[in-house]
């Protein structure tokens, strides 16, 4: 049984074809290393083109005995489909034995979402007074008002500012872009960050279109936004655990509390599914039963 003739094809596959980071490559391979681990323990003397779908259902027996939650269980199961569809296009085998294996099914989990007076507090607990305050409003204020991922927010370039048309240009997962509506609120803190702050910067070479940077003139990093959130929480003493992405499920809550079209959000978002969106609109129960009310026949 020799399987690492195979698995360094797939990581040369995952590295050069599929562009994917180190980490994502080694979690991969991490995976299919388990497989074989499995292999091993189970002496089966068995290639990858002799595994048989009975092989698989037990290696998904072997990790549920290991107690391994559901969500470890099917991250190992999705490692492992990528291995064999590498290895169909490869021409190494004909049949996917994964094609009938069934992961366990996972939770929706609700994300937390924060009121429009906590986001309020949040915003009210940066202290203009010192550096970098300015900065740090016009980072949140952007970050509700558009709904943006934390790496979109810490790439977005002055260039792609559309604030005549009310519009800014982000760029997502995949290096898809997407026009964004942006709020006069944001607009008014990024110009007062961009014309009476960060004007006065030395700014670092290769960073001069970055909109948001640190003090040492580079732009900022996604720890920094991570940090400067979890510290105004403390400050505004709000006990919920909160990240950037808080800010994205509250503004996709919110707007569809509002009223807002699911699709209309789905693109503000940048999401290709839109079962993706409907798990960021925590519609309260109190919109739910004004919707039902307002809308059903019988009510």
């Amino acid at each position: 049984m020799n399987w690492n003739v195979y698995i360094k094809g797939f990581k040369s596959f995952l590295s050069l074809e599929k562009s994917l980071s180190d980490n994502s490559v080694e979690a991969y391979l991490h995976d299919v290393n388990k497989l074989v681990e499995f292999l091993e323990f189970k002496k089966y003397d068995l290639s990858p083109k002799d595994i048989q779908l009975q092989h698989l259902q037990e290696f998904v027996m072997w990790i549920n005995e290991m107690e391994m939650t559901a969500t470890s269980q099917a991250r190992f199961i999705s490692g492992i489909k990528g291995f064999y569809k590498y290895l169909l296009l490869e021409n190494v085998l004909s049949v996917d034995p994964t094609a009938l294996l069934e992961a366990p099914r996972l939770a929706r989990k609700l994300p937390d979402t924060l009121s429009l007076a906590d986001i309020n507090k949040l915003i009210d607990a940066i202290d203009l007074s010192k550096k970098g305050g300015q900065r740090n409003k016009a980072m949140l204020e952007t970050l509700y008002s558009c709904g943006l991922r934390v790496s979109e927010l810490v790439n977005l370039r002055i260039s792609n500012l559309f604030f005549n048309e009310d519009y800014i240009k982000v760029t997502g997962k995949g290096d898809k872009e997407r026009l964004v509506p942006i709020g006069n609120v944001a607009i008014k803190q990024i110009e007062i960050y961009r014309d009476e702050v960060r004007c006065h910067q030395e700014i670092k070479k290769d960073n001069e279109d970055f909109l948001f940077l640190n003090n040492r003139g580079s732009k900022i990093s996604r720890i920094y936004v991570f940090t400067t959130i979890k510290e105004l929480a403390l400050i505004a003493r709000i006990k919920k655990k909160i990240s950037p992405h808080t800010f994205r499920h509250s503004f996709a809550s919110h707007l569809i509390e509002g009223g807002a079209d699911l699709r209309a959000v789905q693109e503000m978002l940048g999401h290709e599914s839109i079962t993706t969106t409907e798990i960021y609109t925590h519609l309260d129960r109190e919109y739910l039963r004004e919707a039902i009310i307002r809308f059903h026949p019988r009510s």
